[in-house]
This record gives C-alpha cells, sequence and structure tokens, in this order.
C-alpha cells in the first residue's frame, strides 16, 4: 500500500497523543525465541526501537535466544533437554549460553540498532551483579533463581541517551553463573525501573481462549481475572512464564504489560502508537 504525503502526516498526528504520553517513560521490551529468527523482521525491530528512543522514550531490550543456543549445543554434539519449559543447563551447557547470549546474539543486537541510526550499549546479568540469582532446582543443573536485580548499569546507560541491551545470564557471590529464564528477568528488571510498560514479544498473537483459532484473542485482562484462566488450562506451555512475568511486574508497579506477536511488522509500534493495538494487555 502506498501512502501519499497527507496520510503519512496524518499517521503521525494519530501517534502524537501516544508519543508525548511515554515521553520520557520507561519502555521494557522482552525479545527472544522464535520472534528473533526472520532477519528481515529482526532489522525491523531495531528500527522501531530506534524510532521510540528518538521521540523520548526510554527502551530498555532484554533478551533470550533459545533456538541459537539449541543450535550451537546440536554443533557441539549436545542434545537440548527441557523440564517445565526450562532447559536443563549442566556446567558445559552454561558456558554456551553465556557464549551465545551476552557474546554472539547482544553483540549482533547492539550492532543492528547501530546500523539502524541508534545507540545501543550491550549488558549481561553479571555486569554490575545486575541478576544475582541462585540455584532454582538441583535437577535443572545451572538455571537461576532471581535473588536481587541491581539496575544502576541499566539506568546509568539510559542517562547517556542509550538503549540498554540486556542478556539474561545471572550470578552468585561465589562466581557461578546461571542460565535466566528471559521473561522473568524482562519482569523484574521492568518492576526494579517502576517502567511504563513490559511488551513481550511471542511468536502467537497474545492469548487465546482456543489456541487453534486466532479469533478467540482475548485483548485485555486484568491481574485478578489471571488465576482463571490458568486454571482453565488457556495460560499453559510457554505462555506460562510469560504471563507470569506479565503479572509479577504489575503486582510491583509497572502499569501495564502486553504480550503481542513479534511476527506482524511493526508489532511494537502498533502497540505502543495506535488505538488499535494488537496481543493481548494485562493491568492491574
Amino acid at each position: 500500500m502506498k501512502l501519499d504525503n497527507a496520510q503519512r502526516a496524518s499517521i503521525l498526528v494519530q501517534a502524537l497523543p501516544y508519543i508525548q504520553k511515554y515521553a520520557g517513560k520507561t519502555v521494557v521490551i522482552k525479545y527472544g525465541g522464535n520472534a528473533m529468527i526472520n532477519e528481515e523482521l529482526k532489522q525491523e525491530v531495531m528500527g522501531d526501537l530506534v524510532l521510540l528512543s528518538l521521540v523520548g522514550i526510554k527502551v530498555v531490550l532484554v533478551h533470550g535466544g533459545g533456538p541459537e543456543i539449541s543450535d550451537m549445543l546440536k554443533r557441539v554434539g549436545k542434545e537440548s533437554k527441557f523440564v517445565d519449559g526450562l532447559r536443563v543447563t549442566d556446567e558445559e551447557t552454561v558456558e554456551i549460553v553465556q557464549m551465545v547470549l551476552a557474546g554472539k546474539i547482544n553483540k549482533s543486537l547492539v550492532n543492528l540498532i547501530h546500523a539502524n541510526g541508534g545507540k545501543a550499549m550491550g549488558l549481561c546479568g553479571v555486569d554490575g551483579h545486575m541478576i544475582e540469582a541462585k540455584m532454582l532446582d538441583e535437577k535443572l543443573g545451572f538455571v537461576g533463581d532471581i535473588t536481587k536485580i541491581n539496575i544502576e548499569p541499566v539506568e546509568n546507560v539510559l542517562d547517556m541517551g542509550y538503549i540498554p541491551v540486556i542478556s539474561t545470564v545471572g550470578c552468585d557471590n561465589e562466581g557461578n553463573v546461571y542460565n535466566i529464564n528471559a521473561d522473568t528477568a524482562a519482569s523484574e528488571i521492568a518492576a526494579a525501573l517502576s517502567a511504563e510498560c513490559l511488551v513481550s514479544m511471542t511468536d502467537i498473537c497474545g492469548i487465546l481462549e482456543d489456541k487453534d483459532d486466532e479469533n478467540t484473542l482475548i485483548q485485555k485482562i486484568t491481574v485478578d481475572e489471571a488465576p482463571k484462566y490458568f486454571e482453565k488450562g488457556v495460560i499453559s506451555g510457554g505462555m506460562i512464564p510469560k504471563i507470569s512475568g506479565c503479572i509479577d511486574a504489575i503486582k510491583k508497579g509497572v502499569k501495564k504489560a502486553f504480550v503481542i506477536d513479534g511476527r506482524v511488522h511493526h508489532s511494537i509500534l502498533v502497540e505502543i502508537l495506535t488505538d488499535e493495538g494488537i496481543g493481548t494487555m494485562l493491568t492491574k
């Protein structure tokens, strides 16, 4: 669809109230999994983050990278095992997790933001002991349960005008490194920043009443309504940590949370800067 100049101007005017509402506020975006696989979409998402940053919104990007970790483990001949949606992480696996997340993925996202005209700085949870953790469960190995968020490194990067790009590895005072669920980390970081909102990009269009029918999208859920959706099995599998993270963030002061389809072009901009929005919004 080709837009003329008047239509372009009209779109910008419609976005103005939202830009004013979010200007100077912090938005935490959780980006990972299958939403990261398509290179064209990845370029687009980074461009959208730069746009939000340039209109005065403080953007924090928290990323995972499960598919790339699985790919690297396969290359070195290690099998990926999951229990309750969490990766079983032995000593060798946690080294690969750290290498892939804090190295390859983190730096490629920083690079892409700069290529789109923005400014970004890569951080991982070990930097400044930002994400402190303990072992969640011995049977999972080095999978971390967050004990503390030291938010100062993130605030310092934001104050300098950069987009912090955070990979979710954690640490403890004994020097151990932990694989941290990215949804959980994003919610804790959003809470520590008193963010205006948390946006979780995933590979489905939101919470569906019937998982096989996108027409059954539930557009809005309150924290009090959420338990019935868990009980009915509407929220299940990989959606459990996502929605649980969103609920925790809201209970700790984040105003709202969105679960959106990262495969849709410019989904972040549609959610934040338009009336319609997409996906599911969770509120207090």
